[in-house]
């Protein structure tokens, strides 16, 4: 399938602008010659990096479906390293649409999902982790989740491994050398001085492994749940995050009956927000269904917002909340505080959860919060741009890494033979390789590009 020469629609279906179609392989220059005409030049023979302005018609027919502007890449300095034509015509779905039927007339195939960003791969223009990046960068929704998906685009991941594979590297081919080679007199790695070197290396790999879940957050977001006793400010705290009078607003105890939803941005978090039915114990049918969707959403929250009314005393609801806190990710807010204050903060504070201090009404507390949240969700220290795992795959990769380490220095410190040990550092090796593509089956990549969009 290599051989193929592949075409898809690489913008998004719908009316714009701009509509582009991207045919790569061998045949790119001779299908987009079957169907695009230009004054201008042959596309056969351009030397690429060219812009060339015509029009687009099916093969063997005049009629034309649209102007376009052809970009030719000559192989191989393009995006898949192969011949690459790009054109691009007015944005209607129908016209787009057209100029692929086009193209496939013209003998290219409709490419897979992911297919361009595979050839790439398969091609050495990136390896597995900076592929992974690409999808990343299309969906980030924030500057710090750009900047790690740019810094994985542009190698950060890579260059992290490629060091601990290195160094690892370096100790197993001493082990193999004076394991294979008994009489050229190699002498032996000092058991004490190979845990040492094993353990710093181990300790550095549980830092790459430690920005996984940050990265998850700064990717995918985090579904928070803004939990509390009835008007203590919940509502007007969604509000406030979401910019806009997203839940209603009363006086009224059990205003809110049901989950009122809203995604936000906290600084560059995603919050996947809900606003949900006041804990407490309540007669009404329709309220106390509410308030155990509550309960239900609190159990699988990954973060949650517990509001305290800073003007009144803790009440059992508030109790039994700081409760559910212990071992959860979790940030107490304390609102109301341009009121007169009667709330035990110390109290709250046993919970273990930072405690931030609002005015969710007057708009005030905001940074205080989103620093704490951003404590909570580990991303405090995180930097994005020295690169983060950012996959399962790659952190599953880390984890069998760490693994073939640990049962390394495990026999050393039980004294086991070197040779022992030389295996288990080939495992971890064999693990870093997986992460970064350089030994992976088929089956992986084929998990990793499907994922993808058909035009990338």
């Amino acid at each position: 399938m290599m051989g193929d020469t592949i075409a898809a629609i690489s913008t998004p279906l719908g009316e714009g602008g701009v509509g582009m179609i991207r045919i790569s392989g061998e045949e790119a220059r001779g299908v987009a010659h079957r169907i695009f005409r230009s004054s201008r030049g042959d596309l056969r023979i351009s030397p690429g990096y060219r812009a060339y302005y015509g029009r687009v018609a099916m093969p063997g027919r005049n009629e034309t479906i649209d102007e376009a502007v052809a970009l030719v890449f000559a192989a191989p300095a393009s995006y898949t390293g192969e011949d690459v034509v790009e054109l691009s015509v007015h944005g209607g779905v129908y016209v787009v649409r057209q100029v692929l039927r086009a193209a496939l007339a013209a003998g290219a195939r409709l490419a897979q999902p992911g297919e361009f960003t595979r050839r790439a791969y398969l091609n050495g223009k990136l390896d597995l982790t900076q592929a992974e990046s690409v999808m990343h960068l299309i969906s980030a929704q924030g500057e710090d989740a750009l900047r790690a998906a740019r810094s994985g685009r542009e190698g950060a991941v890579s260059r992290r491994v490629t060091g601990l594979k290195e160094r690892l590297l370096a100790y197993s081919a001493a082990l193999a050398a004076w394991a294979d080679y008994p009489d050229e007199d190699i002498p032996a790695l000092q058991s004490r001085t190979l845990i040492g070197e094993l353990s710093a290396i181990s300790a550095d790999l549980q830092a790459l492994l430690a920005t996984y879940d940050g990265g998850r957050v700064l990717r995918e977001g985090v579904e928070t749940v803004i939990a509390g006793r009835p008007n203590v400010g919940k509502s007007t705290l969604m509000n406030l995050l979401a910019g806009c009078q997203r839940s209603i607003v009363t006086p009224v105890a059990g205003t809110t009956r049901d989950v009122v939803e809203e995604t936000v941005l906290l600084g560059d978090l995603r919050l996947r927000l809900a606003d949900t039915a006041g804990l407490r114990q309540t007669e009404d049918l329709v309220e106390s269904i509410g308030v155990g969707r509550t309960r239900e959403r609190l159990a699988a929250a990954g973060l949650i917002l517990a509001v305290f009314d800073a003007s009144l005393p803790l009440e059992q609801e508030d109790r039994e909340l700081l409760d559910l806190l212990s071992g959860r990710p979790a940030v107490a807010v304390v609102n109301k505080t341009d009121l007169s204050p009667r709330l035990n903060l110390e109290e709250v504070g046993r919970a273990g959860a930072p405690v931030v201090q609002i005015a969710a009404g007057a708009g005030r507390g905001l940074e205080e919060l989103k620093a704490a949240v951003e404590q909570v969700a580990g991303l405090s220290g995180l930097d994005p741009a020295a690169g983060i795992l950012a996959s399962e795959r790659q952190r599953d990769c880390a984890v069998q890494a760490q693994s073939g380490l640990a049962q390394a220095l495990a026999a050393l410190e039980l004294g086991e033979t070197l040779d022992a040990v030389s295996v288990c550092l080939d495992d971890a090796l064999q693990a870093l390789l997986s992460l970064t593509g350089e030994r992976v089956t088929t089956a992986v990549t084929d998990e990793v590009f499907k994922r993808f969009c058909v035009g990338k």
